[in-house]
C-alpha cells in the first residue's frame, strides 16, 4: 500500500513538472486542467496496475508528453535525452566523412563518385568500387543508411575501409585497407550551365553554410560566358539556413527591401529581414522555378523575389514549410522543439501550410505566376541527370548530357527570351488550370454517377433476390400442402 502511494505521488510530481515546464500559463484554467490531470493520473495508475504486461511509468509519461507536443503541429517535437543529444551534435556540425556519393547496387554499397578534394578522392577511391568492410564490420545485408553512419564520425577521427574493385578479369577483389582521417565534407550544392540565347541556368540543391559563396562563383562564371538573364531553379530544394536565403535574396534586391518577416504570439518573436546594401545583380532579368518539393529557405527566396517584382515564378505551388522552432533544454537531458513563430512574405502572405485543417487549404506555400503541372516522377528524371556527373581521380570530369524534357524550364526560357510575354503565359496558365479543374469535377461527377448506378443495381438485385426467396418459399409451402 505504501509503495502504491509513493507511485501515485511520483506520477503526480512528474505530471505537475511536465505541465509547469511546457505550459507555464496553464494555471489560468486551473479547475478544468486539474480535472483533466486527475483523469490522466487515474488512467496512468490503472494501466500501471492492471495492464496485461508490466509497464515502465517513465516511458508512459514520455509517450504522453510526445502526444501533447505532436498535437500542436508537424514540427514541434519532444526530444528524449538521446534525440536531444543527437540534435545538439548535428547543430554543432562536428561530424565529418570521407566524401563519396554512394548507392546500393546488386546488394553492395557502391561508390558512384568520390567528390574532388575529399579524403576518398585523394586516396584514389574509384567510381564502381564496393565498400565491403568499415572498421572490420561486414556491410553485407546492411542498409545504405546504416553503412553511411559507420563511415560518419567526428572530424579528425580515424576509420578503416576495405574496398573491393574489379580486376582485369572483371572480377571483384579486395584491395589493401584504406586508412582515413575524417574531414568536414562540403557537398556540391550548385550546378549551373549556359542555355541558348544568353540564358544562365543555376540549380541550388539546398541552402547550406557555403551556398551563397558557391552561387556567387557560379554567377560570375555565367556572366563571363555572356549571361543576360537568369533561371534560378529551386525545385526539390528543401531549404536550409535562413541566413543563406537572406544572403541569396540580397544579391538581387534593392536596398531597404523586405525579404521576409516572422510573427508569433509574442511581440519579441516579430523580426524583419531587409536588404541593406546595393545588390550585385540589380537588373538581371530573372525567373525562379519551384515545385511541391521546394520548402523553407527556397520559399523565402521565391516569395521575396516575387513580392518585390524582381522575378517571376514558374512551376507548381511550393510545399509550405516556414516556421520558427526554438529548442529548449528540459531536466533529465531531454529537450523541446517548439514552434514559436511563422514566416511571412513581404506582402504579408503566410508561407506555412496547415495540412491538418482542410478549411485552410488555400493558405500557405508560394503560388507561381505561371503554373506548369508536371508529375514528380518526370521532374525527378530531370534532376537525376545530375547524378551522372562522375569524378574519377586522374581524369577530367566528363560533361553531362541533358536529354530529359523540362517543360517548366522551357516556359521560363520562352518568357525570358521574349518568345511569349509574361501576361500571355499567365493567361495560358489560367486556361489550363481551369481545364484541369473541369476535368477533375467531371471525373468526380462520373464517379458519383457510377457509384449511384452501382447502388441502384445492388438494390434491384436485392429486391429480385427477396422476390425469388419469397416465390421459392410459396412454392415449398404449396408442395407441403399437396403432400399432406
Amino acid at each position: 500500500m505504501k509503495s502504491k502511494k509513493l507511485s501515485r505521488y511520483a506520477v503526480w510530481a512528474a505530471v505537475l513538472f511536465f505541465v509547469g515546464t511546457l505550459f507555464p500559463y496553464a494555471y489560468a484554467a486551473a479547475d478544468n486542467s486539474l480535472k483533466q490531470l486527475r483523469t490522466f493520473v487515474d488512467v496512468l495508475e490503472f494501466v500501471k496496475e492492471n495492464y496485461v504486461e508490466k509497464t515502465d511509468t517513465d516511458k508512459l509519461i514520455s509517450g504522453a508528453i510526445k502526444g501533447v507536443v505532436n498535437e500542436l503541429d508537424d514540427f514541434s517535437q519532444y526530444l528524449d535525452p538521446k534525440d536531444y543529444k543527437e540534435l545538439k551534435n548535428d547543430t554543432r556540425g562536428d561530424f565529418g566523412g570521407l566524401g563519396m556519393r554512394l548507392q546500393m547496387v546488386d546488394g553492395f554499397v557502391t561508390v558512384m563518385t568520390p567528390m574532388p578534394g575529399t579524403p576518398a578522392f585523394k586516396a584514389g577511391i574509384m567510381p564502381g568500387d564496393r565498400i565491403v568492410f568499415v572498421d572490420d564490420k561486414d556491410l553485407e545485408g546492411m542498409s545504405l543508411e546504416d553503412a553511411v553512419q559507420l563511415m560518419r564520425g567526428e572530424v579528425g577521427s580515424k576509420v578503416k575501409i576495405t574496398v573491393s574493385r574489379k580486376n582485369e578479369k572483371e572480377q571483384y577483389e579486395n584491395l589493401p585497407d584504406f586508412h582515413f582521417k575524417r574531414e568536414k565534407i562540403v557537398p556540391e550544392v550548385v550546378y549551373y550551365r549556359m542555355l541558348p540565347d544568353g540564358v544562365g541556368y543555376l540549380y541550388m540543391v539546398d541552402f547550406s553554410g557555403h551556398s551563397t559563396e558557391e552561387v556567387k562563383k557560379a554567377l560570375t562564371d555565367l556572366q563571363k560566358q555572356g549571361m543576360n538573364s537568369l533561371v534560378l531553379d529551386l525545385r526539390f530544394n528543401p531549404g536550409g539556413l535562413l541566413t543563406g536565403a537572406v544572403d541569396i535574396a540580397k544579391l538581387f534586391l534593392q536596398p531597404d527591401e523586405m525579404i521576409v518577416y516572422t510573427k508569433g504570439r509574442k511581440q519579441e518573436y516579430y523580426q524583419e529581414f531587409k536588404t541593406a546594401s546595393e545588390p550585385d545583380y540589380p537588373d538581371l532579368p530573372m525567373a525562379v522555378l519551384v515545385n511541391q518539393g521546394s520548402a523553407s529557405a527556397s520559399e523565402i527566396v521565391a516569395g521575396a523575389l516575387q513580392d518585390n517584382h524582381r522575378a517571376f515564378v514558374v512551376g507548381q505551388r511550393t510545399f509550405g514549410k516556414a516556421s520558427v522552432q526554438q529548442v529548449l533544454p528540459l531536466s533529465g537531458g531531454a529537450g523541446l522543439r517548439l514552434t514559436i513563430a511563422k514566416y511571412y512574405t513581404p506582402s504579408g502572405r503566410l508561407i506555412q501550410r496547415d495540412y491538418r485543417d482542410k478549411s485552410k487549404a488555400e493558405e500557405g506555400g508560394i503560388f507561381p505566376d505561371v503554373e506548369i503541372v508536371v508529375s514528380a516522377e518526370d521532374e525527378a528524371k530531370v534532376f537525376m541527370q545530375y547524378n551522372n556527373i562522375v569524378h574519377t581521380p586522374g581524369k577530367e570530369t566528363s560533361k553531362i548530357e541533358f536529354t530529359e524534357k523540362d517543360p517548366v524550364l522551357d516556359k521560363a526560357v520562352e518568357i525570358l527570351t521574349g518568345k511569349i510575354s509574361l501576361d500571355q503565359a499567365k493567361e495560358q496558365s489560367q486556361k489550363e488550370a481551369q481545364k484541369r479543374k473541369e476535368e477533375k469535377e467531371n471525373k468526380k461527377v462520373n464517379s458519383s454517377e457510377k457509384t449511384a448506378e452501382a447502388k441502384k443495381k445492388d438494390s434491384a438485385a436485392e429486391v429480385n433476390s427477396d422476390a425469388a426467396v419469397q416465390k421459392e418459399g410459396e412454392k415449398n409451402s404449396a408442395a407441403e400442402k399437396t403432400g399432406k
